[in-house]
């Protein structure tokens, strides 16, 4: 860490202590040692996997080493980063909100929309996108659904208490909470531009907890002021899966340019809004969509629909931009495993 750092080289670090284990990378040829002792931040499994803590090990050879991620000192980019989990409240059945707590001294800098890795064992990760706006980033904002046989959303929603007093659902604080955990980030390319002078309306839609990086994008353009056309469609099975419905019809008491859309696939009886599929909810309201800046975050089988069917009425490509929520591919196979075993 020592000689990259004096060499103008940035690596994730933190702590330079050896417990926060930010400066992990994997040992492929060489030999180092450890004046310090054994660093905290590695386990048993890190260190027979082959790896160790730049900010502690001292060379005895040359070294070949797999580094997540290097760059000048003066670039930005991803990095990996300790964070503990503040607060971990259901918000719904399946739907956890997550607030995580960075280290205060390291920077993290974010477009509204991008998402986060939370790093697993044997280097597994779950993606999650931000709900929070890059301006309030003291707390990053996760939206987690429980996914059958996913490790981490398993060990996020197995290890709470869920106690409801008719008012609020709260987790109980449990080993969940201040928990540890890393995340590496940030990560992809759905993020807001911003409009060129003239742009037309900017059209967000979401399915399910698509609506987190849609929520950051809102708050970003609301909070600081941008004055834009917005128009979100939010699509849910039923009344209980819109979870953040009331931050939403908040956000659009101080946008008076703003129009919230909630569509359900299977409402209960009494609801008066719209019903259905969310993207076809928006191609009933538009016969020509050349003129929006379209955002569209959720499932596979929504943003597949969209892909396919909004060009033909004018959507233009270089105009719309996709996030596609999938399962982790070990969580899929876990489920296959499972129902395998059950049928």
């Amino acid at each position: 860490m020592e000689a990259a750092l004096g060499a103008s080289w940035n690596l994730p670090h933190s702590c330079k202590g050896g417990s926060c284990g930010l400066c992990k990378a994997r040992l492929l040829a060489g030999e180092v040692h450890y004046p310090n002792g054994r660093p905290l931040g590695l386990s048993d499994a890190e260190i027979g996997a082959g790896y160790i803590l730049l900010c502690q090990a001292r060379a005895r050879s040359d070294l070949e080493l797999e580094l997540h991620e290097v760059r000048a000192a003066h670039e930005g980019g991803a990095s990996r980063l300790p964070c503990r989990i503040e607060r971990a409240v259901p918000v719904t059945h399946d739907v956890m909100r997550v607030l995580l707590r960075r280290p205060p001294a390291v920077d993290f800098a974010f477009k509204a929309g991008q998402y986060v890795d939370i790093v697993l064992s044997d280097d597994k990760r779950r993606s999650f996108s931000i709900a929070s706006p890059p301006h309030d980033s003291r707390l990053l904002e996760l939206h987690v659904r429980r996914v059958a046989g996913g490790e981490f959303t398993e060990w996020l929603f197995g290890n709470g208490r869920r106690e409801d007093d008719g008012r609020d659902v709260a987790l109980q604080r449990t080993a969940v909470q201040d928990a540890l955990i890393t995340i590496e980030g940030p990560l992809g390319r759905f993020f807001y531009r911003e409009a060129p002078p003239g742009a037309g309306p900017l059209l967000l839609i979401g399915g399910g907890t698509g609506i987190a990086p849609l929520l950051s994008i809102l708050r970003h353009i609301i909070e600081n002021g941008i004055e834009r056309e917005l128009i979100l469609y939010w699509g849910a099975r039923g009344r209980r899966d819109l979870y953040v419905d009331s931050a939403i019809l908040e956000l659009g008491r101080r946008a008076p340019r703003m129009r919230y859309v909630p569509v359900l696939s299977e409402p209960e009886p009494g609801w008066a809004g719209r019903i259905g599929f969310v993207h076809a909810a928006v191609l009933q309201d538009f016969d020509e969509l050349g003129g929006c800046e379209i955002y569209a975050a959720g499932p596979p089988a929504m943003i597949e629909a969209l892909r396919s069917e909004f060009p033909r009425h004018g959507a233009a490509a270089d105009r719309l931009y996709c996030d596609s929520f999938d399962y982790a591919q070990d969580s899929l196979e876990r489920q296959r495993s499972s129902a395998a075993t059950k049928s």
